[in-house]
């Protein structure tokens, strides 16, 4: 232990001297958590020195963060069978309506379920050993059986959202592969996962944000017809080709992401040090700057911004592109990037003239993240009923997080509400409505 010290004190002599103005500051801990005080006195109440009484002028008082595991409780419903003494009439309170009819499970325990799954990317079968820890005999197909039977129940919110986001004048599009298990193979085919959202909140806009999933078995162009059937308005999209029906009907009007524009560039700078790849980054980066002033203002002021500031850039950088493409090899990877942002730009240019468009299509792709995370951990989805069963799950975990609405408070409510909630205010039980 000698050793330890001295090695301690010279690597403490080696180090600069830090200001304490320099050092971090720890964080107090937030006043939303519950304190449990612990007293702590000498134990006598006289001076051990001179024998007086001891008496208080202050304390210090030191904190420390704790963890207490969840744990589980049973709710014992009692009622009281009652008879009358003059008729011997038989009299009891009914049984409160339950998310799951004969289930055990309370909602807090199936909104846990869902919001470890969908939102923490723990699976089923991880869950079900946590609970064998606690002494709880639930395995995977009974947790699975309460997710399909949750996210039933709550579709008819999940349709909700996804009109709230179809009435949109502009939404976001993206899709990602996920594995599903094919029906007597053993094997898994790719299927997908659908997300539309929308978001006004950039150019001030005061509707909620959302976001909607969709599942579909394949990628045809034909999944994407139907979720959008009701749409009108424009659409943040990659170049996927299967939306191409859809512009072509005139009913959606598409607008290009400068970032799928700007990765293909960062991935050829970064393995080949292309410095054109780099200059056009560079480039792209103003228009980015220009988008950072324009954030929370109304449509028609960002629209002047646009073509005052973003306009003469996004010109140059097209002419700029097209005069490089002559110089390279038309074969490179960098002439594929040129190509692809010069079709893409194309694309992309009504959002100068419209401030409720945005540059980049990035508020779908952040709502693929979780899903992405997700995938890393349940690897695959069963059938297609659950494929559906997490499109609904993803729809109200990734919306009311949008909404800054805890999901497991929210879900644990709903569930509770919902049984004996009206289909035709449906609209009540939305997140931006809850009040906690």
């Amino acid at each position: 232990t000698s050793e330890i010290a001295a090695a301690a004190m010279t690597a403490r002599m080696r180090l600069p001297d830090i200001e304490e103005k320099d050092k971090p500051k720890r964080r107090p801990i937030p006043d939303h958590i519950p304190r449990m005080e612990v007293e702590l006195t000498p134990g006598a109440d006289a001076c051990a020195g001179c024998g007086g009484r001891l008496r208080r002028i202050g304390e210090d008082v030191t904190e420390e963060l704790e963890y207490v595991p969840g744990r589980f409780i049973a709710n014992r419903i009692v009622r009281p069978r009652l008879t009358c003494s003059c008729c011997e009439r038989f009299v009891q309170a009914p049984l409160p309506s339950r998310p799951i009819e004969r289930g055990r499970p309370g909602p807090g325990l199936l909104a846990h379920v869902l919001v470890s799954k969908y939102a923490d990317h723990l699976p089923l079968y991880r869950q079900s050993q946590i609970f064998d820890r606690d002494g709880l005999d639930l395995d995977r197909s009974t947790l699975a059986d309460w997710v399909g039977k949750t996210t039933a129940l709550l579709e008819p919110l999940a349709d909700a959202i996804g009109l709230h986001v179809l009435s949109a004048e502009a939404i976001f599009a993206d899709d990602t592969p996920i594995s599903m298990l094919a029906p007597g193979t053993g094997k898994t085919q790719t299927a997908r996962l659908w997300t539309y959202a929308r978001d006004e909140r950039p150019w001030g806009g005061t509707a909620p944000p959302a976001a909607w999933y969709r599942f579909s078995g394949d990628r045809k162009g034909q999944h994407p017809r139907d979720h959008l059937a009701r749409f009108r308005g424009w659409m943040h999209a990659d170049g996927y080709a299967g939306f191409e029906d859809l512009y072509r009907s005139g009913a959606v009007r598409e607008v290009a992401c400068m970032a799928h524009v700007r990765r293909k560039f960062v991935d050829i700078h970064r393995s080949q040090g292309s410095p054109i790849a780099e200059q056009a980054i560079g480039r792209i980066a103003k228009l980015y700057a220009v988008e950072k002033q324009t954030r929370g203002s109304p449509p028609d002021r960002r629209a002047e911004l646009r073509r005052a500031h973003a306009a003469p850039v996004f010109d140059d950088l097209e002419r700029w592109l097209a005069m490089q493409l002559t110089t390279i090899s038309g074969k490179s990877p960098l002439a594929g990037a040129i190509r692809y942002a010069l079709t893409r730009m194309e694309r992309l240019r009504p959002y100068l003239d419209h401030g409720i468009l945005e540059l980049d299509n990035n508020t779908a792709e952040r709502g693929m993240r979780a899903i992405a995370l997700g995938r890393k951990n349940y690897l695959f989805v069963g059938s297609e009923a659950g494929g559906k069963a997490a499109a609904i799950a993803y729809t109200l975990i990734e919306t009311a997080k949008l909404n800054a609405v805890d999901p497991h408070a929210w879900l644990a409510d709903t569930l509770a509400r919902i049984p004996d909630h009206k289909i035709t205010k449906v609209d009540d039980l939305l997140p931006w409505r809850w009040n906690g």
